[in-house]
């Protein structure tokens, strides 16, 4: 059916405030209500929403917001004093992943191009979900949430190399001096962006706001047209509109404004994030459930079990404490939104098939949903079933 952008906006938003009602009465989480309604509305089932892939590229703003919200909250110094520390972590915590990832999907019969993409995508933990379910004013604050904040910063960068990877290997016509730049431009921009943006943080946005502070609606568009164009330009300069964002919110982090701007730009994150999660729902081809849902299945509960345990032996090697290290492991212990970007990528290129996509794309949602319920019963979260647990 033909719908316009105005009924699909009012399906989705309706009927996410219909399932949110349920998710909550019988203590649910949101993300997985989103997620459902998006497989109930989308183009394999009841067939109310038929252009998702619209959907999907305006859900992407939401995780654009998401990021820049959570650049706002982390004092510089302190990331870099974190990223040093658990580079060496983020880097054997991924190659052990890829690995399980791999020997699982080869047992299942896939070809081997196809189990090293299911094993790349196993590599990462979801930025989304995990920063979703950080009490936003608590522990973004603490040492915790710095250090998940840490290691999923570090995944973000490797995700990129895998992606960069997968591009030059599926795209056959491009010349050797377009495939090598298509390395370099990221290793020449990241380092440009940082500079720029801190530059002209303290030489031109600050001064604007000092001079206009008065005008609230001023420091809203403001930081809303800050925070995309620093995404464009990272997007330009080889790397993701994610990490763009992000450095645009980390540069200004140092400003008594930055929290002023968290709080007024939260309402339009969340509007973007159900797009996003709903996104999701409607873009898995359900007639495939069948035939993916045993190894998905199994890659989930892999990567819930594995995860955790690894993060927890090798932050030991940081002199983290037991608690602290399981908890990381458990929050990061799902599959990432990369994670369905490496499955797109890969099936446009024509490296994988349908069916390694979808298991890709089931693994992700099966294991976003095992590791919200691990992470809303066990630790502190602003989404929490318990009183005692909830935090925002």
């Amino acid at each position: 059916m033909d719908t316009s952008i105005v009924h699909s906006f009012f399906l989705i938003f309706a009927g996410a405030a219909v399932v949110a009602s349920v998710a909550l009465y019988t203590k649910q989480p949101l993300i997985l209500a989103y997620i459902a309604l998006g497989a109930l509305f989308g183009p394999y089932a009841l067939k109310l929403i038929d252009h998702p892939a619209l959907l999907e590229e305006m859900s992407h703003i939401g995780i654009i917001f998401l990021l820049f919200l959570l650049g706002l909250d982390m004092q510089p110094s302190h990331l870099l004093n974190m990223l040093r520390k658990a580079s060496w972590v983020a880097l054997a915590s991924s190659i052990i992943f890829a690995g399980f990832g791999y020997f699982t999907a080869n047992a299942f019969g896939y070809t081997v191009v196809e189990s090293v993409i299911i094993g790349l995508a196993m590599m990462f933990s979801s930025t989304i979900v995990c920063i979703k379910l950080l009490p936003t004013t608590v522990l973004h604050h603490k040492h915790t949430g710095e250090l998940v904040v840490g290691l999923l910063l570090l995944q973000d960068i490797l995700a990129i190399a895998v992606l960069l990877v997968i591009f030059a290997a599926g795209n056959t016509q491009d010349t050797e001096t377009n495939s090598y730049m298509n390395y370099v431009m990221p290793l020449i921009g990241l380092p440009l962006l940082i500079v720029g943006a801190f530059l002209f943080v303290k030489y031109v946005l600050l001064k604007l706001i000092a001079k206009f502070d008065r005008f609230h609606e001023y420091i809203f568009l403001l930081s809303i047209g800050w925070c995309l164009a620093v995404a464009v330009c990272a997007e330009a300069l080889g790397l993701s509109a994610e990490m763009g964002a992000f450095i645009a919110g980390v540069a200004l982090a140092t400003s008594p404004i930055s929290q002023y701007i968290a709080t007024h730009l939260k309402p339009l994150r969340d509007f973007f994030l159900i797009l996003f999660f709903f996104s999701i729902g409607a873009s898995f081809d359900l007639n495939l459930l069948g035939v993916v849902i045993v190894p998905a299945l199994i890659l989930a509960t892999l990567s819930i079990l594995i995860k955790p345990t690894v993060f927890r032996y090798l932050l030991k090697g940081l002199k983290e404490d037991r608690s602290t290290s399981w908890e990381v492991g458990f929050r990061l212990g799902q599959v990432s939104e990369f994670s369905l970007l490496i499955a797109y990528l890969a099936t446009s290129l024509g490296l994988i098939g349908i069916e390694a996509s979808h298991v890709i794309q089931a693994t992700a949602i099966l294991s976003f949903a095992l590791s919200t319920y691990v992470v809303i019963l066990r630790y502190p979260n602003p989404i929490a079933i318990s009183d005692r647990l909830r935090r925002d």
